[in-house]
Formats: structure tokens, sequence, C-alpha cells
């Protein structure tokens, strides 16, 4: 069974290297004059193929490109960026692609394809987009012609500003813009953000917008107890952290200790000095004896719903792992809810889109505990309509991962309102 490492992505673009700013001499002194775009891209196509074909189960292709930059000292952060977008385009046509053609070859197909889509969208349709998902799935979710058309485009990245920020990154950048929820930002430009000033002071954070919406679902108050069960790097905890003020305990637990390393950099740049974190496998045995507030289990899934961020995913993804996966979501549920206090809240979420992740087990852990009652959720990306029983954020409504949440109070406490921010 997988980890399942499919919600850890982040965004299609890897970490890049700083161009390499040669001189260019003169060509008129006997020097050839720069290369043309179609000879950049005789260069950097093979490269591209080549990272193709490592890619497997094992290594999804954001490990791969990281993996290949790290061992090409030669390629700027323009070329890795091409390089980059050509194979996510590879993955995300591989439906249409003629097989028996050269890696090379079917990557100009799918970069034409990709241009095809932009400029002419209707000219594919919603029985002709179904290429670009496995058969299985659609036992597993109901596909829409608006989920189809969004998996096709490119995604949009999503930013996180502190409370305290200035909105520097915006005011640097006409490529920044506000987004619909309090601190979002869309970014579109072509800086290497983790580079910016703005960045290593902690202004801001990469984070998806639906995983923000998550959060702010959470609705944590100042001095209150929670536990961020499957922190990862802790892109949640740092928000919850935001949201109470730095005041309180929030506990972050994963059963990757590296991911907990990564936590305490990014909490340190972040500001972040509420928080304490813990190895844990999701076992009956809980890492501290503490009663929680709110519990928020964002638990490892198939990321069906990071598709269109990570196409690969597609075609490595199976039907097995939804049932494996659900499983393991089910155990860690019947765990952490021990450690929820008399009034205290449990959100569970999960970045996928399948009815054996989500609303199977929501209904599964209900029936096992009687004494939670479901508690109906406002949509912060909604605002003004009616709360629903469980939500699902659509990726064809707001240009994010495809998330689905429920919440559950442990009776015995005062009365809680519908959940929102």
């Amino acid at each position: 069974m997988r980890s399942g490492h499919q919600r850890r992505f982040t965004d299609e673009r890897p970490a890049y290297r700083d161009d390499r700013r040669r001189e260019q001499p003169r060509w008129d002194e006997g020097y050839a004059p720069p290369l043309t775009e179609e000879e950049k891209r005789a260069l950097w196509l093979p490269i591209a193929a080549k990272i193709i074909g490592k890619c497997s189960r094992d290594l999804p292709a954001d490990a791969a490109l990281r993996e290949a930059f790290r061992e090409s000292e030669g390629i700027t952060r323009t070329e890795s960026r091409a390089i980059s977008q050509a194979v996510f385009a590879y993955f995300r046509w591989l439906g249409w692609l003629h097989h028996d053609w050269s890696i090379q070859h079917q990557i100009s197909q799918a970069q034409e394809l990709e241009e095809k889509f932009r400029t002419q969208p209707n000219a594919f349709s919603a029985t002709d987009l179904r290429r670009a998902i496995p058969e299985w799935i659609q036992e597993q979710l109901s596909v829409t012609p608006g989920w189809l058309r969004a998996l096709q485009q490119p995604p949009t990245l999503w930013l996180r500003s502190r409370k305290t920020s200035n909105n520097s990154l915006q005011q640097r950048s006409f490529d920044a813009k506000p987004g619909p929820l309090p601190q979002s930002i869309s970014y579109s430009g072509s800086l290497d953000l983790f580079r910016l000033p703005e960045f290593q002071a902690g202004e801001f954070e990469v984070q998806d917008l639906s995983s923000q919406a998550v959060s702010l679902i959470c609705a944590p108050k100042s001095g209150e107890t929670w536990w961020d069960v499957c922190a990862g790097e802790g892109g949640k905890t740092l928000h919850l952290a935001e949201l109470m003020g730095n005041k309180g305990l929030i506990w972050a637990t994963d059963k990757a200790e590296w991911r907990l390393r990564r936590l305490k950099m990014r909490a340190k740049r972040a500001q972040c000095f509420n928080y304490r974190s813990r190895v844990w496998d999701g076992s009956a045995k809980l890492p501290f004896g503490t009663k929680m507030d709110g519990i928020l289990v964002d638990a490892p899934c198939s990321g069906v719903g990071t598709w269109q961020r990570n196409p690969h995913a597609r075609w490595t993804t199976t039907e097995l792992d939804v049932r494996e996966l659900a499983a393991l979501q089910g155990k860690i549920l019947n765990h952490a809810v021990a450690a929820l206090k008399p009034g205290g809240r449990l959100i569970y979420s999960v970045c996928t889109l399948t009815r054996g992740e989500t609303t199977e087990v929501a209904a599964a852990f209900s029936t096992a505990h009687p004494e939670l009652k479901p508690l109906p959720v406002i949509n912060p990306l909604k605002p003004k309509m009616p709360p629903a029983e469980t939500l699902w954020i659509s990726p064809a409504e707001t240009s994010s991962n495809g998330m689905f949440i429920a919440v559950w109070e442990r009776t015995g406490g005062a009365e809680s309102p519908a959940i929102a921010p």
C-alpha cells in the first residue's frame, strides 16, 4: 500500500536553480549569434523525454524533475521551466498521444494539443475529454464536463500572505492578485518565489486555496488546544497558528520525521511559536494524553483532487489505492477521536473526490461514533450559500485542488453553530 504521498504535492513547478547569466559575446566579433527558440527547444526536448522515461509509480514526475535538475548544473531556470511544462503537458494529454511515435514527438504533439485547447477549448467535446482520465475513476465519482475541462487547464498557483504582511508581493509583481479568501493571492508570474526576501521573511507561504479553506473551517480560537494529525510539512499547522494569534497550543504529528523537520524550518521563518511536534504512526497509542478543543485529520489520500496540478498521478493511481487509503483514513479517525474533549470539534479533510475516501469514510465513522454529532459546514469560498452536511470544493469552480470536508462535535458540551470562518 502506498503511504498517500500523492496529496503532498503542492505545485507543478519544482524548485529551480538560479539562471546562469553568461556573458553574451558579440556575434560580429567572430562568435555565433544567440540560439533561436527552435534551437533551444532542440536542446531541452531530449532532456524532457529522458525525464519522462524515468517517471514511474515510485518516482512521480515532480520528483523526477527535481532529481534531473540537481544533476544538470548547466540548466537555467528558464530552461527548467520549459522542460517542466513539457513533461506535465505530456502526462496531461497522454490519452491523445500516438504511442508508436518517439517520446520527443509525443511531447510536441502534447504541446500542440495544449495550445489548441487554450485557443479553441470548444473543439474538445466532453466525450473526447474523457481520454484525460483512466476508466476506473468513473466508478468512483460523477465525471462532469466542468471537471474534465478544469483538468486540462494549467493550475493556478495560490499563496497565503501573513496578516501582518504589507502585501509587498502584490506591490512587487503585477502577476500577484488578491484571491477570494482573506490573505489568499493568485500568482501567475515567473519569479523564483522561494528566493524572494518576502518569502524568506515569512510574509507568505505557497498554499493551495482549498487548503486555506480547510483551516478557515477549523476556525480555531486563541488559547485553544488543537491537533493537526497528519501535519506533513505543516502548511495547515502554520495557518492554524496564525488564526490563533500564536496563542494556545497546536500539536503537529506525522509518521515521517523528515516532514516534521521541514515544518520546524517553516515555522521559524513564519514566526510560529505555539506548536509542538511528535512522530505518530496512526496507531491506537496516542502520542500524548492531552484532550483537544479541535482535531484536524487532513488524511493521506489518493490525491484525485490534485489531478489538474499533478497529471502524472492520473496514470499511476489505482482503485486498489482508493480502497487501501480509505481503510487507513478510517483507522486514523477512529484512533484520533479519543483525544477529543466534550464539545470539541473534529474536522476530516481529503484532497480527493472518490466516494470511497469521502462520503463512505464519513458515513462509517458517524455510525461507529454515535457520541459525535455531524455539524453543517459553511463554504468560506461561498459564504452566502446555506451550510451543507458535508462540503465539496470543486476544481471546476475554484481553480484549486478538489477537497472534501466533514465536521463533527463530541456531545456533552455546548451546542455549536454551523462551522464558518
